[in-house]
């Protein structure tokens, strides 16, 4: 595709660095097995990506220790530490780089959760985002008291209640209000925020980007269109070119929809980059890694979560276990693999493509969870990356680090160096908040509410 002919020729890439439940990383090159809650782990990691001019760190969340068989997980990661807590001492350790957490509206007080996340946001001088998630199962509701699923249709009502409440208390300061000014005092100045039963009082002025940035990332119809109507980030499972352009089609068509501009969210696909010497080098060291993070315990795991058994004396370069699943539902809440409560089903489709393909067991679970990744040379990758982000299929990677400490250093050191030859990575954060360094306009809600929203804005 010539330059010309770019849906938007002149668009950049922005990275984020993303940690999700793994193995994700090869915990072998760890100094320890307790590395991910060693605070200068994640300190080098954070800097390192602000050395690379990343948008965001990102995190996702589990309210509850991940499970398998009945017995907490011990092939992934299976707690994490509370990301604003951790997110306020990274902000005190780098400057620019915006801080993402996943907080549900499920289990949290919206009061409780608009007053946290806003300390981080103007402690941090406007870098603090918000992405939007909930849950739909009792399983995870046993840590907060609360029996009974969330419906799938109710828990995005719910959501956006949630976060309506979040947003009215972000909103309720006048335009311009900062830290110790007289607007504090004066009657009249705040308001209680009232929603239905809920009655709460506004507790912190807004930073300097006015709120926190919303991200989500629901899949289905339902959170494609609560998406188009709150965010402006969204988290995408879609990374094959032709997949990815079909999904910011419909992204934008439900944002027109909503009333809002068609390049008023940013898209960013989770992936992993892996860059050698030549493209044989890259490809070597893509399938060691994959090799040494499938491990036959964990390839093991994804057959037991299904089956509902042990099958440790079962030899994963064999084929599927003969006999049947032992539960004809199973639920999808411990965080190993989604079934869609369908065991039987699920197991009678992968035997017939195991079958149909030859697949041994570790061979079946490779192929189920291939994804799309970038391998190769710094220059063909940048090539490629440019190909997409000028194209509109994506804005941004959510970016898994390939080892910890030292994950992000060869993208770092080697990929943003020739994404910025190409002129498709910025040389220096355009800001000091995330809001002014992802290029977004004020929040969705402030506009709607008729603010004349002026956040104070430092070039950099």
């Amino acid at each position: 595709m010539a330059a010309q002919e770019y849906a938007r020729p002149h668009a950049r890439l922005h990275l984020a660095g993303f940690f999700g439940f793994g193995p994700a990383y090869v915990w072998s090159r760890a100094p320890s097995n307790d590395v991910y809650y060693d605070f200068a782990a994640w300190r080098r990691l954070a800097q390192t990506a602000e050395r690379g001019l990343f948008s965001t760190l990102f995190l996702g969340d589990s309210q509850r220790l991940r499970e398998h068989l009945g017995r907490i997980t011990d092939h992934s990661v299976t707690g994490r530490p509370d990301q604003l807590v951790l997110f306020a001492h990274l902000a005190a350790v780098t400057e620019r780089i915006g801080l993402v957490a996943t907080l549900n509206t499920t289990f949290t007080d919206p009061a409780d959760l608009a007053r946290r996340l806003a300390t981080v946001d103007v402690l941090s001088g406007g870098r603090a985002g918000w992405n939007v998630v909930t849950t739909d199962n009792d399983w995870t509701g046993e840590n907060f008291r609360r029996g009974g699923d969330v419906g799938h249709a109710d828990r995005y009502r719910h959501a956006a209640e949630h976060l309506a409440t979040v947003e009215a208390l972000w909103a309720a300061w006048p335009d311009g209000a900062v830290p110790g000014d007289d607007t504090w005092s004066v009657p009249g100045a705040l308001e209680r925020v009232v929603r239905g039963v809920r009655r709460a009082w506004p507790s912190l002025p807004p930073s300097p980007q006015g709120q926190p940035v919303l991200f989500q990332a629901g899949e289905s119809p339902e959170g494609r269109d609560f998406a188009a109507r709150h965010a402006e980030g969204i988290f995408s499972r879609y990374l094959q070119f032709d997949a990815a352009l079909e999904f910011a089609a419909d992204l934008r068509r439900r944002l027109v929809a909503a009333g809002r501009p068609d390049d008023d969210l940013r898209i960013f696909p989770a992936t992993r980059i892996v860059l050698g010497d030549t493209e044989s080098d890259a490809g070597e060291r893509a399938r060691w890694f994959r090799d040494a993070t499938w491990s036959d315990r964990r390839v093991r795991a994804v057959v037991e979560a299904v089956w509902g058994h042990d099958l440790t004396d079962h030899p994963v370069d064999g084929p599927l276990p003969a006999t049947d699943p032992v539960v004809a539902t199973q639920t999808i809440t411990h965080g190993v693999v989604n079934t869609s409560d369908r065991p039987l089903r699920t197991a009678a489709a992968w035997r017939e493509l195991a079958e149909a393909r030859g697949f041994t067991m570790r061979e079946l679970v490779l192929h189920l969870n291939d994804t799309v990744e970038f391998v190769g040379t710094p220059s063909s990758v940048a090539d490629e990356l440019a190909r997409y982000v000028r194209a509109g299929a994506i804005d941004g990677l959510n970016l898994q680090p390939n080892s910890v400490p030292d994950g992000f250093d060869d993208v770092v050191d080697r990929l943003v160096p020739a994404l910025q030859d190409r002129g498709v990575y910025r040389t220096a954060y355009e800001g000091t908040t995330l809001r002014h360094n992802l290029g977004l306009r004020p929040a969705v809600a402030r506009r709607h509410a008729g603010h004349t929203v002026t956040t104070r804005e430092e070039s950099a």
